[in-house]
């Protein structure tokens, strides 16, 4: 069972619809698709339409979260779609990403940027907007060569002279959430930045608060940390998932190129009572 639980669309900051994203899924092998776009389930619709036979769709979504004062992910798998409160929260960060992104949009201009906010706007369209939509305007500005070049302390790293901060849940609201809508919380790549690094410590904790599992498997993660998580999740009895965290070509089209562990779709689907995987028809 080949599983990549971790893909976003342009829903969200991927560049391919989500019916592209189901058809690639399909060509690179895959049984199972996880599409988790940014606090968002506005691709959900369309994944399903497009459903290839071969293909199991699980809905999911990469809610935003804050944990000891850092910005964390959380991967969100197989609730309620339209449970009040969880609905309500991811809607008040999409709001506030807006508002965040066109602070940033202001900071870069002062910096001498190009750009404005309808060039970024452009680039969204109806997508939840995130920095990715602001590195390819500044790409396409002639500001930096390519988008990957934004996320660095010059620009809008975290950090970066034109960071600005937004809103998101405490981590361990966010999984008391997604549990009282009957879902499965997730974390999503603890080891893929320095910067925010998430320690076994805090793993424990966020275990205790009701956490399913560890993205283990993330092309963004080195094999020797991969190794030290998957050793945690074991010691704490937690789901060793795992994906591409796909964004179409800015990402390289890896889609499949990381996959969770035997036996983790399973555990995924056991745990959940919000929602229950696509299948085609």
């Amino acid at each position: 069972m080949r599983a990549d639980l971790h893909v976003h669309s342009n829903a969200s900051d991927g560049t391919d619809p989500p019916a592209e994203v189901m058809s690639r899924a399909a060509r690179a092998g895959l049984d199972v698709v996880a599409l988790t776009d940014h606090d968002t389930v506005a691709g959900h619709a369309q994944a399903r339409r497009a459903l290839p036979g071969s293909l199991t769709l699980v809905p999911g979504m990469e809610l935003s979260c804050r944990l000891d004062g850092k910005s964390m992910h959380l991967l969100a798998y197989l609730f309620d779609p339209v449970d009040p409160d969880l609905t309500a929260q991811t809607a008040r960060i999409r709001d506030d990403r807006v508002l965040r992104a066109r602070a940033m949009v202001d900071r870069l201009i002062e910096l001498g940027v190009p750009i404005t906010w309808d060039d970024v706007a452009a680039i969204a369209g109806p997508a939840v907007v995130g920095r990715p939509h602001i590195a390819r305007a500044m790409a396409a500005s002639g500001a930096i060569a390519a988008p990957d070049q934004a996320f660095t302390r010059d620009w809008i790293a975290d950090g970066g002279r034109a960071y600005v901060d937004r809103y998101a849940l405490p981590a361990a609201e966010a999984i008391g959430l997604v549990r009282a809508a009957g879902g499965v919380a997730v974390l999503a790549h603890p080891r893929a930045d320095r910067d925010l690094l998430v320690t076994d410590e805090q793993i424990a904790g966020l275990a205790a608060a009701g956490l399913a599992g560890v993205e283990v498997f993330h092309p963004d993660q080195p094999a020797a940390e991969q190794a030290s998580l998957l050793a945690l999740t074991r010691d704490l009895g937690l789901i060793a998932a795992g994906g591409s965290d796909d964004h179409g070509h800015l990402t390289g089209h890896r889609i499949g190129a990381h996959t969770a562990a035997p036996g983790a779709y399973e555990r995924l689907i056991a745990q959940a009572t919000g929602s229950q995987p696509v299948r085609s028809g």
